[in-house]
């Protein structure tokens, strides 16, 4: 979900103050102008799934409570070319200002949700659901991450407190998958579980024997991922399955056909485009 005011503003207030800096000149230079009432518009670009304009609305409300920002569409909507999504009206440097800092987030996430909605249309037939990943920008992980969902993605873990994942460099510290699962099982609370990232079959046969409550098929090829999703059913236990690694627009699709129950990408935050959104002055004070 959208985190609240309380957790959004400070950000909002310190991305406009690095934004602003000593003052914004060429509003300054508009004088009296300034203070007059304005409107304005923003327009789709381009082709996309719409995600952050309550982020921008928040924006204008922070800046200048004068200012009036209405989406005319919701998160998730997709949108075409010279389509209005929202209106705004206020003091015209009000608008001015908090232009560039508004249709950044809009745009980034907007791109996010965009690539995110390609990767789920790819596999809509079949049982599995993307997920994301914690290759996020820093600072930006739950608003990029509301992005993915926005686009239709499952969110991973949040973060490190979210869940367990023995990796490889966790498994080699530890001495073996089957002493950083007891390890770990050990330590953590309920109801966290433990995933375990394999890359062979026998890594599979032994993270099952171990007790993971989730695996891994990182980096396998499709005929070796169907194999292990047969091993691990085969085992009875209530194993879920997440094949990782390499998963692109490409391949997907054959990924969701070897049975797993997730495929996770960084995909759509690391390699999106950002979505071409525009805002538009339409009324103005007279000279």
């Amino acid at each position: 979900m959208l985190p609240p005011k309380v957790v959004t503003e400070p950000w909002i207030k310190q991305w406009l103050r690095e934004d602003i800096g000593r003052g914004d000149w060429a509003v300054q230079g508009l004088g009296a102008r300034s203070h007059s009432p304005g409107s304005g518009y923003w327009v789709a670009k381009a082709p996309g799934i719409l995600c952050g304009l309550p982020l921008a609305q928040q924006v204008f409300s922070v800046l200048d409570g004068q200012v009036s920002f209405i989406p005319q569409v919701q998160d998730g909507t997709a949108v075409e070319p010279g389509q209005t999504i929202a209106e705004l009206s206020g003091p015209l440097g009000s608008l001015l200002t908090g232009e560039r800092v508004a249709l950044n987030l809009a745009m980034r996430l907007s791109g996010i949700s965009t690539a995110t909605r390609q990767y789920v249309d790819r596999i809509a037939s079949y049982s599995a659901q993307f997920v994301d990943t914690r290759k996020t920008t820093p600072g930006l992980r739950i608003l990029e991450k509301y992005a993915t969902h926005i686009g239709g993605a499952q969110n991973h873990r949040m973060g490190l407190d979210d869940g367990v994942m023995i990796k490889d460099n966790h498994i080699a510290a530890a001495g073996g998958i089957e002493l950083a699962v007891q390890q770990v099982r050990q330590r953590i609370p309920y109801p966290l579980t433990i995933e375990v990232e394999t890359e062979s079959l026998a890594q599979v046969k032994t993270a099952v024997a171990a007790g993971a409550d989730i695996i891994m098929l990182d980096n396998m090829e499709p005929d070796q991922m169907r194999e292990a999703v047969t091993l691990i059913r085969a085992s009875g236990k209530a194993v879920k399955i997440e094949a990782s690694g390499n998963v692109s627009l490409e391949t997907i699709t054959a990924v969701a056909a070897t049975g797993v129950d997730y495929i996770s990408s960084s995909g759509p935050i690391t390699r999106s485009q950002w979505l071409d959104l525009s805002m538009r002055i339409k009324t103005y004070p007279s000279p």
